[in-house]
């Protein structure tokens, strides 16, 4: 006997409400007690209200060997779009409280689904991850279900924004897929991510951590740099991808959204004209610039804690997005290391990426000293930060601020690495070293025959920044396009930018290049 229509509609109504519950009252309770949201609790937070339309709700896995599989609806994952501020958007949302959220053939499936309509449609990607990693029972499956997310990760990868969100465990394989991701935010205390746990660090090195030590929020956003923003809890952390789709475009052939503040473009600020100390010894906050000269003073920073002496991250600067790269004169002189260049290369070739206008405000007295920097791989790692400024196509514009010395100079994108406008405030030093360096060089003999040596290195130090590290110097060159006023630095950057919108490059024919990874 077949059923009726209303028996039909009533057995889809009951299937529909069994895949809500995920893995019942008291998983989710137990989810809550951990500090952590369920899956669509977090989806109804990140998307406009109303908007999520979901995909593959009663999809479930074949099964394996292992006859006391239970077969759950949505095998674990819930995927489908949404809006975020009226812009489409897809996502994948891990269910811990289905089989840990583990991960299996039928939940792959589901979540490379959402990550090709993704590239189809332009639209980008977020992925929340909660998850006990691959699904043992479902054995070279798992593995192979693995494989066609990063196979998808690497083709999208510069076509749409990816964005990965850990909300709990990320372990073993499962971690690639958020690193190959162009940002990822972790949630403090309730999200670890690492190649290999705490046992197996025991059994090998016979060393005790914790999961937490090993690769929680604080070690990735601070030590290894894996993890890009922090977020308290679930809620701030979403609220943070929220405010960070606002700044990016959909994919690579649009442009950032417009978003017009109301900040006047022809606002001065007078007290830039006294930000630089007077002493090239003394340091100054980079910030304060930053937020001077950005619409809304709102700013958000990318890698706020690694790296602290170069900073990174998004503004707008009449209504236009902009990606902002700055020195830190108040982190280790704004010098630039290992870390610092890698940071800043990463962050340059995502914006050159997805048509974002580059602003680099350059303080720097060159590259770290030491033995430990040139056994890391300083000279790799600084190849990194020149090679994504000089491949990068969009408009790009720097600003001297104090210091610009060396090879680093070169690198902070200048004007010999063809940046498009370059300016430099009066306070400028361009030249090969610092003025002491450099003095006790060229003057060795008269200093050490000198009655009182001190006097006379700083002597030699005043002319040496007169004669040889003036920014007006450089600009009779042409190698700085105008020192102007600080006051003025908004204006000018605004205008800049107008001017270098219909910006058009061509590159010789390759399939790609090889930068210093």
């Amino acid at each position: 006997m077949s059923l009726s229509p209303q028996d039909v509609i009533t057995n889809l109504e009951t299937m529909r409400h069994e895949a809500e519950k995920g893995g019942g009252k008291h998983r989710i309770e137990t989810q809550h007690g951990l500090g952590k949201l369920t899956a669509r609790e977090r989806i109804t937070l990140l998307l406009d209200p109303g908007s999520f339309e979901e995909f593959d709700m009663l999809k479930t896995s074949r099964g394996s060997a292992l006859s006391q599989d239970r077969h759950y609806s949505g095998d674990g994952v819930i995927t489908g779009h949404g809006t975020i501020d009226g812009r489409e958007v897809f996502i994948s949302s891990q269910d811990f409280t289905v089989i840990g959220g583990s991960l299996g053939e039928a939940h792959s499936q589901k979540i490379c689904k959402v990550m090709d309509m993704a590239v189809r449609v332009g639209s980008p990607i977020i992925g929340l991850n909660d998850s006990g990693g691959a699904r043992i029972h479902e054995g070279v499956d798992a593995l192979a279900a693995y494989g066609e997310i990063f196979h998808r990760n690497v083709r999208a990868s510069g076509v749409i924004p990816q964005i990965s969100c850990i909300m709990g465990p990320c372990a073993g394989g499962a971690v690639y897929s958020p690193a190959i991701t162009d940002f990822i935010f972790m949630t403090q205390e309730s999200s670890y991510m690492f190649v290999t746990g705490p046992n197996v660090v025991r059994t090998v090195t016979h060393q005790e951590i914790s999961s937490n030590d090993l690769g929680g929020a604080g070690v990735h956003s601070e030590k290894s740099g894996v993890a890009h923003f922090t977020g308290q809890n679930d809620i701030l952390c979403l609220r943070q991808v929220r405010q960070l789709i606002n700044y990016l475009p959909s994919n690579n052939r649009q442009n950032a959204p417009f978003l017009d503040l109301r900040d006047p473009a022809d606002r001065t600020d007078p007290a830039l004209d006294n930000l630089v100390p007077p002493d090239p010894s003394q340091t100054y906050d980079m910030n304060i610039l930053i937020y001077s000269i950005l619409d809304g003073a709102e700013f958000m920073e990318v890698h706020a804690g690694f790296a602290r002496n170069i900073i990174c991250g998004f503004g707008r600067l009449g209504g236009q997005t902009i990606g902002l790269v700055a020195n830190q004169p108040a982190v280790l002189a704004g010098v630039l290391d290992s870390d610092a260049s890698a940071k800043a290369a990463r962050f340059v070739r995502f914006c050159d990426s997805f048509n974002i206008p580059l602003i680099s405000l350059v303080d720097v007295p060159g590259f770290m000293p030491g033995p430990d920097q040139e056994h890391n791989g300083i000279i790799r790692h600084g190849a990194k930060l020149l090679y994504a400024f000089t491949e990068a196509t969009v408009p790009r514009i720097s600003v001297i601020v104090r210091k610009a010395y060396g090879g680093a100079y070169l690198v902070m994108n200048s004007k010999h690495i063809h940046c498009d406008i370059n300016y430099a405030w009066p306070s400028a030093e361009i030249a090969v070293m610092g003025p002491k360096g450099a003095s006790e060089i060229i003057y060795k003999k008269e200093i050490q025959a000198a009655d009182d040596p001190d006097a006379l290195l700083n002597e030699k130090m005043t002319h040496y920044r007169n004669t040889f590290s003036n920014p007006v110097l450089a600009a009779q060159r042409g190698y700085i396009d105008d020192v102007i006023f600080p006051r003025n630095t908004r204006r000018r950057l605004i205008r800049s930018l107008q001017t270098l919108e219909g910006k058009r490059t061509s590159a010789p024919e390759r399939k790609h290049g090889n930068i210093p990874l």
